[in-house]
């Protein structure tokens, strides 16, 4: 394969950082290094530096962050998409996001390929490969770990001391560690053995549950049509607010979550994540959602979420399925505006109050007390239409409700 420019999407981090001169040497290409800021509070201009350091003629940051909240975040957090119940796909939602970016800068520079740093093994080789087939199927793809040398992170860090270029990563601590706005993952090196409780050092967004403050914090979370406005009282833009829970959530040791989870590629895999601010944002918005959707609209919306996260999971964000589903969830939105009140103590969010103008909770329907407006008398009515189809067929097929009886007994 000729290449003369490739785009290869640029962390500073091992696998990446390899690449550089690998690419320049197997194809005598010029390198563009690609840093999409999606909040990983790193120092960038350091990790531009790095990459021109490491033969990247050159570098461009670019600022995702508000893009990365109002287009990625917010909509999977109103579709409810949570993968195998438990991940909250930062490293997921992040990847289209980042290839975007890329080939954006890709088209820009006059690019006849673009390049990524995943392994053979992952979910993000699929990741990114699928948004470069939705956006720029023309351009040629490389993916170093799937044709090099290289067989192992020992390997690609004496390549890298080799080529004297600096990485994160040693041989005495190799986590796989991937940041950004919304979480912290950390994979590989001690985590391999799935018995083994994560060390303390590794977690960097949330403190430790049991050293965290002794008192509860309480917050109030303003929304608008299911899009995260406000902090207790104070309107604040996305970004600020994600920022602002970030912080407060990970004092609080919110978010964190050590799981074993089905890749795609088809093998099982460790992953710590710590989500503090995505937490408590998730744990928030489904309960004005609670008060605010309709009891049919909200049970066909929860059928929906574990497959919208499949999609964001799978690569497939840039798919018509993806884009028909946020379809439907903008319009369950409509009513969800107005605020609730969480809890934070000791690793916990809970949401303990909610207040809506849309609300379809009626305290005096709900009540156990006496009230004026239910008639108990009509439910007998309700139950014999309700469960006119049982007892139709349980008359007309006696055998098989005798069957059932003996199943039971």
């Amino acid at each position: 394969m000729t290449v003369k420019k490739v785009a290869l999407a640029y962390s500073g981090g091992l696998d990446t950082s390899v690449a550089i001169p690998w690419l320049r040497e197997t194809y005598g290409c010029e390198v563009i290094a690609v840093i999409a800021d999606v909040g990983q509070g790193e120092d960038l201009d350091a990790v531009r530096k790095k990459a021109t350091a490491s033969g990247a003629p050159s570098a461009h940051v670019v600022d995702v962050r508000r893009a990365f909240v109002t287009d990625y975040i917010v909509p999977m957090v109103q579709a409810g998409a949570v993968y195998e119940g438990r991940y909250l796909l930062g490293t997921s939602l992040a990847r289209p996001l980042i290839a975007r970016t890329q080939v954006e800068v890709a088209l820009a520079e006059g690019c006849d390929a673009l390049a990524h740093g995943c392994t053979g093994k992952g979910n993000d080789q699929v990741r990114f490969e699928l948004a470069y087939q939705a956006l720029a199927p023309h351009l040629k793809v490389i993916a170093p770990w799937r044709s090099w040398h290289i067989r192992g992170r020992e390997q690609a860090i004496e390549y890298a001391q080799l080529h004297g270029v600096p990485v994160p990563a040693s041989r005495a601590k190799p986590y796989s560690v991937d940041k950004n706005l919304w979480h912290c993952s950390s994979e590989a090196g001690i985590l391999e053995d799935i018995w083994t409780e994560p060390p303390d050092d590794l977690y960097q967004y949330t403190a430790d549950p049991r050293t965290a403050p002794d008192e509860p914090e309480y917050l109030e979370i303003d929304y608008e049509e299911g899009r995260p406005v406000g902090l207790n009282g104070e309107r604040l833009d996305p970004l600020g607010l994600m920022e602002r829970l970030n912080a407060i959530g990970g004092k609080h040791g919110v978010g964190r979550m050590d799981m074993v989870e089905n890749r795609l590629v088809g093998m099982k895999t460790r992953g710590v994540y710590e989500t503090p601010g995505g937490t408590v944002l998730v744990t928030a918005h489904r309960d004005l959602e609670a008060i605010t959707i309709e009891r049919e609209c909200a049970h066909y919306k929860m059928l929906i979420g574990p497959r919208y996260a499949e999609l964001v999971y799978y690569g497939q964000w840039f798919s018509p399925l993806r884009q028909a589903f946020d379809a439907f969830v903008a319009s369950t939105q409509r009513t969800v505006t107005g605020t609730v009140r969480v809890r934070l103590y000791k690793g916990s969010v809970m949401a303990v109050g909610r207040r809506s103008p849309n609300s379809l909770y009626n305290a005096e329907l709900a009540t156990f007390s006496d009230d004026s407006v239910y008639d108990q008398r009509e439910a007998a009515g309700f139950i014999t239409l309700w469960g006119l189809p049982t007892r139709i067929f349980a008359q007309t097929n006696p055998h098989l409700i005798r069957f059932l009886h003996e199943r039971v007994r």
